[in-house]
């Protein structure tokens, strides 16, 4: 019984490990590809995020877009002792359909 119970618990460790390695993005073929960006640049009293699209077919870039959402760079709250709090760290998240 304990040979078993070793056995499958060997199998199930097996089983659990991943044979794939993980791929760099910088090394993906680009021949069909969607490679989205994201970065956040402050600028006075306001924070700029910015999403850059590109999108690849058949080797050739098809088509290319930026956008630019703009926030301010400290919370509109009405307790204002706390001057520490900045929304450019705030996460963005992007939907890619």
């Amino acid at each position: 019984m304990k040979y078993l119970l070793s056995a499958l618990c060997f199998i199930g460790f097996m089983s659990c490990n991943n044979g794939q390695s993980e791929q760099a993005l910088e090394h993906l073929d680009k021949k069909s590809a969607r490679e989205v960006t994201l970065k956040t640049v402050t600028k006075g009293d306001s924070v700029l995020h910015i999403t850059t699209q590109h999108i690849w077919y058949n080797g050739e870039q098809i088509t290319s877009k930026s956008d630019t959402m703009v926030t301010a760079i400290a919370p509109g709250t009405w307790n204002t002792t706390d001057s520490s709090a900045t929304l450019s760290k705030v996460p963005i998240y992007v939907t890619v359909q």
